[in-house]
């Protein structure tokens, strides 16, 4: 058995995806959150709640473990940098800081001559109103959100008057794109010059919910490697350690630009588990942990489908699968609209 302990924060379905690659990997994980009823319990050694202010449950956390991860980005900077004073954090809290702001992590995208979406910093709402090019947009908060929260597609100035928008909060306003399809790539860093990298992966959504992922995406060679090469230039400005995953858009006229940074493994690549000789999460797992990197085989094409809300029920009370499909039951005891519980998996 192996003596490495690592701690996990965050108790949702990527801290059970990481909790069952490193169980394979004879790695013991520690999850520390603060939902009560978080699902990773049930596959993680350990399960401990609290709040991300907690001092001493942090304390408590940090004293039972080797090296420290997170599933999801919003965990206040603070926390992650004190932990990082006792036992290694990675990715390291700097680059979570960065990404937690959506103004920093467009600055930082433009500075390596990578392209995203116009953007603007919006601090009160007379501002959008000398801002007609860059409508239609959509609006989102600086910090916090995700699977379409805090965000307002704004396709004309009147919309502004039907939004309930507080405008104390930060914000920016991006320029959509005449959008033809989304795709993600997901790279391990392991190291200088050290990764493996997931081929491009084709996504759609849903109410702003990742809805359907697949691969290989229908895109161009130049679309593949330029989003390949923008992911990986990312990653080694960052210094990153662990899985990263790169959201693009790509417009009508085969443009691509950068939506998104998720500094973690990835809904888009869940398909990896079962299309892969080594999927997302356990790549994340090898490289936090310091172990061997092996180099990626693509075993299959595969298709992902997101179960959203009640679209889980079926499957808990009559699993039927086809022939190389896989079922993913993230255990989340309350079913609510829009929440991820589940996902399919099929390979091509």
């Amino acid at each position: 058995m192996s003596k490495i302990k690592l701690g996990i924060i965050g108790g949702g379905q990527l801290g059970s995806m990481l909790s069952i690659a490193a169980k394979k990997l004879d790695i013991q994980t520690i999850i520390y959150c603060d939902d009560v009823n978080a699902p990773a319990q049930n596959f993680s050694d350990e399960f401990i709640f609290g709040e991300y202010d907690d001092k001493n449950k942090i304390q408590e956390f940090v004293g039972k473990v080797d090296v420290i991860t997170y599933e999801f980005e919003n965990i206040p900077y603070e926390t992650l940098n004190e932990m990082n004073k006792s036992k290694t954090v990675l990715p390291k809290p700097s680059v979570n800081r960065l990404i937690q702001h959506r103004l920093a992590e467009k600055d930082f995208v433009n500075k390596l001559n990578i392209r995203t979406t116009r953007y603007v910093e919006i601090e009160k709402k007379s501002e959008i109103e000398t801002l007609g090019d860059f409508l239609p947009g959509i609006l989102k908060t600086t910090t916090m959100g995700y699977d379409g929260k805090g965000q307002y597609p704004v396709k004309r100035i009147d919309d502004l008057d039907t939004l309930n928008i507080d405008f104390s909060k930060g914000f920016i306003l991006e320029k959509l794109v005449k959008l033809k399809k989304e795709i993600s790539v997901i790279i391990t860093r392991f190291g200088n010059y050290s990764y493996e990298i997931y081929e491009p992966i084709e996504n759609s959504h849903e109410n702003q919910i990742l809805k359907h992922s697949k691969i290989p995406a229908a895109v161009s060679k130049k679309i593949f490697d330029q989003s390949v090469g923008w992911a990986t230039q990312i990653s080694e400005e960052l210094k990153y350690i662990g899985t990263l995953c790169v959201e693009f858009f790509i417009d009508r006229n085969e443009n691509l630009y950068v939506n998104e940074i998720a500094p973690r493994v990835h809904n888009s690549g869940h398909l990896t588990i079962n299309a892969y000789n080594v999927s997302q999460f356990e790549n994340h797992v090898r490289a936090v942990c310091g172990l061997k990197k092996i180099p990626l085989k693509k075993l299959s094409n595969a298709k992902m489908i997101n179960l959203i809300g009640k679209q889980i029920e079926p499957y808990r009370k009559n699993l039927k699968l086809g022939k190389n499909e896989f079922f993913f039951d993230y255990l989340k005891k309350e079913i609510k609209d829009k929440r991820k519980m589940g996902h399919i998996t099929k390979l091509l």
